[in-house]
């Protein structure tokens, strides 16, 4: 007895009750295609699509590289990558996985490293620093400007986690631009936008190169390294056990 669709003579949207029948139908009919694919694979090879949700940093220094490794053999899987700051809710969204720092994943979920911590660094360029003095203490940040990442799930700033009074405290510094893209971050660094906070392995060759100098390092611990989580109800296909494999981090 209720209207589900809303329709027009140019197009058909779902109503209120429809969105609601959606959202609660949408994570069943996809575990149920994943089901009928792990079927087709008792008389063929793993296939099937397998959607991850991820951050920019995993995806160019872990997921694209296992893809070398995964693909090549197995023609019939595809991998969609998905990157996203937000914490995604992998079962509502219709992700089979995400990828997201040790700590950061929902307590319901499986989890497993894929990764080793990440040295993080605060940098800045040679213009920067000819009008803003080398800070000394994580106290003279409060005299400098920051290029700054917008998490979208809490819109606020991402947070540098520093070392201060030896705890590890969550620091947020004002700064001109506020972006969200570690890329679009590190070329801002680079013009003299201000200081940034990113990992070591993206600065590394500018920092050799004297494009960008590094400050605060031994205020600056290492982050958790990435993991793999799925929900525990997700059904396990071939091609999705494939991927688990090749993805997991051995020290």
């Amino acid at each position: 007895g209720l209207r589900l669709l809303s329709r027009t003579t140019r197009s058909v949207a779902p109503t209120d009750a429809g969105e609601r029948l959606l959202a609660t139908l949408g994570p069943m009919l996809h575990d149920l295609d994943s089901a009928i694919v792990s079927l087709s694979e008792l008389r063929d090879r793993p296939s099937g699509t397998i959607r991850i949700t991820t951050v920019e940093h995993a995806a160019k220094t872990i997921l694209v590289p296992a893809m070398k490794r995964l693909l090549p053999d197995n023609p019939d899987i595809t991998v969609e990558l998905t990157v996203d700051y937000g914490l995604t809710d992998v079962v509502a969204d219709r992700f089979d996985a995400g990828i997201r720092l040790g700590g950061e994943m929902a307590k319901d979920m499986i989890a497993m490293r894929i990764g080793p911590d990440i040295p993080m660094a605060i940098v800045g360029s040679p213009d920067y620093f000819r009008a803003h003095a080398v800070p000394n203490s994580t106290a003279q940040l409060i005299d400098h400007r920051a290029v700054n990442l917008r998490l979208p799930t809490s819109r606020t700033l991402n947070a540098w986690r520093l070392v201060r009074g030896g705890k590890e405290a969550r620091v947020r510094i004002e700064g001109p631009l506020v972006l969200n893209t570690i890329d679009l971050i590190l070329d801002a660094a680079l013009d003299g936008h201000g200081l940034a906070y990113l990992p070591l392995d993206q600065v590394q060759r500018h920092l050799n190169e004297g494009r960008l100098a590094r400050v605060l390092s031994k205020f600056t611990p290492d982050l958790p390294g990435y993991h793999l989580y799925y929900p525990h109800r997700r059904h396990a296909s071939s091609a999705f056990t494939l991927l688990v494999e090749t993805l997991r981090y051995r020290d």
